[in-house]
């Protein structure tokens, strides 16, 4: 990871480590401090924040204007996470190298952690109100990470496990969309929106998002050797998706360097997939 993403991330982990509840204390029912900063801080890339600050940036704002809406993302992304890991779901029992939630906490406990970081993802986003253009994003974040998006590829996810079988790559996509691509395109829209972009470059940046989105899970599919049997398909889309995102990045200029940079950075893992 850069330079530039390497400190994007070091400031959002800063943030959530300073807005995230108290592990213990008199204000902090039970365990759910304690298993929200567990689920949150313990590890990962902090893409999709990363690409909050990186649209910001690239829209002509200080990316520090977007720091609450990268946390909310982020927030967005580990209740998933936690949710995806029971048993009812993926039925995970590790994740980052240590016990998955339920298996740390329990089941109810993290369900219910699932639930706080959902809604602290909000909290995070809608204060202080500030403008127009921050409720549009939260309306954005709202309809990304629901049916729609989201929580609508899980569905898909779920639906296709139990008949084990994926039968096109057109629908493989379809679930990728939602699951992996509906997240990163709010990433986007919100990083634009918190800078108070005019809609054309808004629409500029979903389409980098939603690209960057399916090229991140066909590449992890790659790495993972999931679904081979498109696993040709997935990487000629991959490079296709990734030459998009480029040129949308580089479209900016100088201020698009944040952008580029994460191409770039899923270039390298689509070498790695395929190398």
């Amino acid at each position: 990871m850069s330079e530039l993403l390497s400190e994007y991330r070091e400031l959002v982990n800063r943030e959530l480590d300073r807005r995230l509840p108290a592990a213990s204390g008199d204000q902090v029912p039970g365990r759910i401090g304690e298993a929200m900063r567990y689920s949150v801080l313990g590890g990962g890339k902090r893409v999709r924040p990363i690409m909050v600050l990186s649209a910001c940036r690239a829209c002509g704002a200080d990316p520090e204007r977007a720091l609450s809406g990268a946390c909310a993302v982020e927030l967005i992304h580990a209740y998933s996470l936690v949710h995806d890991d029971l048993p009812a779901m993926d039925d995970d029992a590790m994740r980052r190298g240590k016990p998955s939630c339920h298996k740390a906490f329990g089941e109810a406990n993290a369900i219910l952690v699932g639930d706080a970081l959902l809604t602290l993802a909000f909290d995070f986003l809608a204060t202080p109100p500030e403008s127009l253009f921050q409720l549009r994003a939260v309306s954005e974040l709202a309809r990304l990470a629901g049916w729609w998006g989201l929580v609508g590829g899980q569905v898909l996810d779920l639906e296709l496990g139990a008949t084990e079988a994926v039968h096109s790559f057109d629908e493989l996509e379809r679930i990728h969309r939602g699951k992996t691509a509906a997240l990163f395109e709010a990433s986007a829209v919100i990083g634009a929106l918190l800078a108070e972009a005019d809609d054309a470059v808004v629409e500029k940046v979903r389409r980098y998002g939603i690209a960057m989105g399916l090229a991140f899970q066909h590449i992890d599919d790659a790495l993972d050797q999931e679904h081979r049997q498109y696993a040709d398909q997935a990487v000629e889309r991959s490079r296709h998706l990734l030459a998009d995102s480029r040129a949308v990045a580089e479209g900016f200029g100088d201020e698009g360097c944040g952008l580029v940079e994460l191409v770039t950075l899923l270039e390298e893992r689509l070498e790695q997939a395929t190398g």
